[in-house]
Parts: structure tokens; C-alpha cells; sequence
């Protein structure tokens, strides 16, 4: 992939113009000091214009930093949502702000656009947690059992299973599946899969059949906390996300992925609001609802913070080989029916 032509230096007015975009969008009440936003503007400026010679478009996760959000991006939502509206998208490259098995999945949607991955080392304790082999073994040990995957899986997961299901549609899908069948596995979250059981009503091990893996961020979180900060700030919401453990889920007053926590804040009145999932989602909501207090209960995911502006640039002046994403073809069309299956499941149109 060649290199492209440059888009020149910005001018003063240029840059003056571009950093004052960034304050507007909330930079400065996220904490960003004015040295920052004219650094990050510099970067900006040359990312947005150079995305339209690529004809690229720049997905976010909302756990990314706030000027990649606020900064560069063209939407931003979960995995699920990033990947159809890419899929959606007449761009030829995809920029993705995330992590590996979100541009892989992207990929699996777009096989004919150039998806680029800004920081190649952006992993997942999830999607690294279970193997192909270990799902193949899952599938003699437990025959007859169709297996869910949550979408946090490599796309050579994925290939081994029968649906992929989100933080959002997990119980849904997962309903449907057991009324035909006695028992489910459900890969790679241990803990979302604890939660799944309790609100499925079925047995761990003889009915769903779970995994190991957890996610680095949420695994971290204390339920006895909770108690305190109700006590602290009365009149706090607490939302929590699925992949929490079920002690800290029972205690909250919401639990479900970004987009329903998302949806909640949007559609209720509460004296301050705390979020207990990764730090960028905290950012994003004081930018979107900038007259509510939120109590700050929040983790880093240091593969999620890995893409920042420069590797941005990186990848869409001249991207290293590391950062194409690129699926055996087997591979990903494979891993491509148990999504289909997805749509299928979670959204009746499609079925009729």
C-alpha cells in the first residue's frame, strides 16, 4: 500500500480554528490543558483531511481516548454497532480505533475494504483467553451443545462457533437457544456468563456450560464498595457493565452494555450518576450530557488506550504490514455465519 501524497502544513488560522473545535467539543472540561489541544489539533487537522483522500473512515470505541472520540472519529459506539456501520459505510479503508477482535470483526463484515488497526499490539484479556482448540474440545466434551460466543473472540473463535452475542443481546439469544436445547456453552466471560445463568434461571456446568476468561478491567471491580458510595452520594444511579461479577451486578441499579448504559443516563433524572466500567465511557457521557454529575468509579484498559493520534496518522499515511487486518479466507467466512446467525436471532426483521 503506497504511500500517499502529503496534505501540506496547517496555518496558523488553521490550527487557531481546529483547536477551538477540540475545546467545543468538551476537551477542555475532560482536563486537557491548552499546550494539549494545540498538539492534538496539529494531528487532527491532518487526519481529517487526509481520511478523505484515503477515503477512509475512522470508527471509535467508546472506551478511546477523548480527542481520538471527539477528535477524528466518524461514529462512535460498541463493537457490534461499529462493526455494521462500517459494513454500512462506501468507504475503502477503515481506520479502527479499538482493539484487534473489533477490527477483525470489521473485516468479517467489510472483506472488501482495507481495515487498518492504528496500534497492532491492541489486544484483549478476553478474546486472549480461549483458543480454537479449546473450543473444539469444548464441543466433544459437551456434544450436541451449540456454543455463544460474546463478541469479545479472535475471528478464529468465532469460526468454531454457532452465534456470536453482544453485552446486549446475550440474554435474548441465549433464551432462544436453550428453548431448544437442554444445554449452552457460552464462551469466553466466566462472569457474564455467571450473570446470564441467574437471569436465565439455569444451572452453571449442567445447563450453561462457561469459560475462564475475564475481562481485565471488570474483574477489578469491588461490589462492598458499592454500599459506601450509596452512602456518600445519596441519590446516586450505579450502572455496571455485564462482564462485572455477579455480586457487584446485583447491587447496581442498572447493568448492560455501553449502549443501554448509554440509554439510561440519557432517559432518566438522577442527583449524579456513576458508571463502573472503563474510563473513556465516563469521558464520553460528561461530553454528551454535560449537566449531569457523574461519581468517577472507572478503570483503565491500557490495550484500548493504546491508539492514540500519531498512530492514527501512521496508519493512514503509510500503514506498517502489522497494521493491515487481514483473515484467512476459510477463516472469515466461517466466522461470518455465526454472526449472521446473530442478526438473525436478535433482530426478528431479518427472519421474517
Amino acid at each position: 500500500m503506497a504511500a500517499t501524497a502529503s496534505v501540506g502544513s496547517p496555518t496558523s488560522e488553521d490550527l487557531a480554528a481546529e483547536a477551538e473545535r477540540l475545546f467545543e467539543a468538551g476537551l477542555a472540561d475532560l482536563g486537557y490543558g491548552e499546550g494539549e489541544i494545540a498538539r492534538a489539533a496539529e494531528l487532527t487537522w491532518k487526519i481529517n483531511r487526509l481520511k478523505k483522500i484515503k477515503n477512509a473512515v475512522i470508527p471509535a470505541h467508546v472506551y478511546q481516548r477523548a480527542e481520538v472520540i471527539h477528535g477524528v472519529a466518524d461514529f462512535v459506539g460498541d463493537s457490534y454497532k461499529l462493526s455494521r456501520l462500517c459494513a454500512e459505510s462506501k468507504a475503502e479503508r477503515v481506520v479502527f480505533c479499538g482493539v484487534r477482535f473489533m477490527a477483525e470483526t470489521a473485516k468479517i463484515l467489510s472483506p472488501d475494504k482495507t481495515v487498518l488497526l492504528p496500534a497492532p499490539e491492541a489486544g484483549c484479556s478476553l478474546a486472549e483467553s480461549i483458543t480454537p482448540a479449546q473450543v473444539r474440545a469444548l464441543k466433544r466434551e459437551h456434544p450436541g451443545a451449540p456454543v455463544a460466543t460474546y463478541i469479545n473472540t479472535s475471528a478464529a473463535v468465532k469460526a468454531e462457533t454457532d452465534v456470536v452475542v453482544t453485552s446486549a443481546n446475550a440474554e435474548k439469544i441465549l433464551s432462544k437457544l436453550f428453548s431448544e436445547h437442554s444445554k449452552v456453552v457460552f464462551i469466553p466471560d466466566e462472569l457474564m456468563g455467571r450473570n446470564l445463568s441467574k437471569a436465565l434461571g439455569k444451572k452453571i456446568g449442567s445447563e450453561l456450560v462457561v469459560w475462564k476468561g475475564r475481562c481485565i478491567v471488570h474483574e477489578n471491580f469491588d461490589s462492598s464498595s458499592v454500599a459506601l458510595y450509596r452512602r456518600m452520594y445519596p441519590g446516586v444511579k450505579i450502572l455496571a457493565h455485564a462482564e462485572c461479577s455477579p455480586g457487584l451486578v446485583e447491587s447496581v441499579d442498572f447493568v448492560g452494555g455501553t449502549g443501554g448504559m448509554m440509554d439510561y443516563v440519557g432517559r432518566t433524572k438522577a442527583r449524579s450518576y456513576m458508571l463502573v466500567t472503563e474510563c473513556g465511557f465516563g469521558d464520553l457521557a460528561r461530553s454528551r450530557f454535560p449537566g449531569k454529575k457523574f461519581i468517577p468509579m472507572c478503570r483503565l484498559c491500557p490495550y484500548m488506550k493504546a491508539t492514540g493520534l500519531p498512530e492514527i496518522l501512521r496508519s493512514l499515511e503509510n500503514p506498517t504490514p502489522s497494521q493491515i487486518v487481514d483473515l484467512p479466507a476459510d477463516i472469515s467466512a466461517r466466522a461470518r455465519r455465526p454472526l449472521e446467525r446473530m442478526f438473525d436471532l436478535a433482530e426478528p426483521s431479518r427472519s421474517g
